[in-house]
């Protein structure tokens, strides 16, 4: 079987008309810069996980790890300690950032913890507790230490990290609805949770303002809801904030 010759002279393809337009495309940040390590980045990132880590040990060393675990801003505080130790590693490695959508939450999360606390908890009386325990000298001392741990240090390195060490424009309005969805199943559970508790029992509604005890299911939803629409608010806010502030990190992620 013999195959068929190849012809010398192959015509030229007619040319196609109009002129030739490149169509744009995304290129990825990391194509164009090199990945650069940060170490100072990387070392505030794990002060900020000691911080709130330290605050949500403390707590459990004073109470009941299943109280003390139900708090929302305990879980904040968890979660920003788990982001803060990723984002380390990363800035200590050159790696890629974290998602914005979990770098966002962990900061809104944070800050949400720390008004709550400041505005509506910190000068109750008799003084908030997670654990109960505000009378006893030594128990009330650690208690104050681990609740400014939680509610100022540990929010307040969070957003000199998102304002100082982190790029802007990268936190977005379409992550917002999604941020919501905690704080949404948070309350669910809160009120489940006093529903299998006993009436009386000390702790049985973690947050005064959410004591349907002692406020009725109506106005504790009311405060909920009031409660929830600060919360969108402020997760606006700071996607608008992020896409008009400077970059204080250059080029760099």
């Amino acid at each position: 079987m013999t195959t068929p010759p190849i012809p010398r002279d192959i015509p030229d393809l007619p040319a196609v008309p109009g002129t030739p337009v490149l169509m744009p495309g995304y290129v990825p940040a990391t194509a164009v810069v090199a990945p650069v390590r940060r170490p100072a980045t990387a070392v505030f990132r794990l002060l900020t996980a000691v911080l709130a880590s330290a605050g949500v040990a403390l707590e459990l060393l004073l109470g009941s790890p299943d109280r003390i675990l139900s708090y929302f801003g305990v879980q904040a505080a968890v979660l920003l300690t788990l982001v803060s130790l990723a984002s380390a590693r990363r800035a200590w490695q050159a790696g890629r950032p974290l998602p914005s959508f979990l770098t966002g939450a962990a900061l809104l999360y944070a800050v949400v913890s720390s008004l709550v606390y400041h505005l509506l908890l910190g000068h109750t009386t008799p003084p908030f507790s997670m654990t109960g325990s505000t009378h006893l000298p030594v128990a009330w001392h650690g208690q104050w230490l681990a609740l400014q741990l939680l509610y100022t240090a540990a929010p307040a390195a969070a957003l000199v990290d998102w304002l100082l060490l982190t790029a802007p424009g990268r936190l977005h309005l379409r992550q917002t609805p999604a941020w919501m969805l905690y704080p949404l199943a948070y309350l669910t559970f809160t009120l489940v949770r006093a529903e299998l508790v006993l009436p009386g029992t000390p702790g049985r509604y973690l947050y005064p303002f959410l004591d349907a005890e002692q406020h009725s299911y109506r106005a504790t939803l009311a405060n909920a809801l009031l409660l929830g629409l600060a919360c969108y608010a402020l997760a606006v806010l700071l996607v608008a904030l992020d896409h008009t502030r400077p970059n204080p990190v250059g080029r760099r992620p």
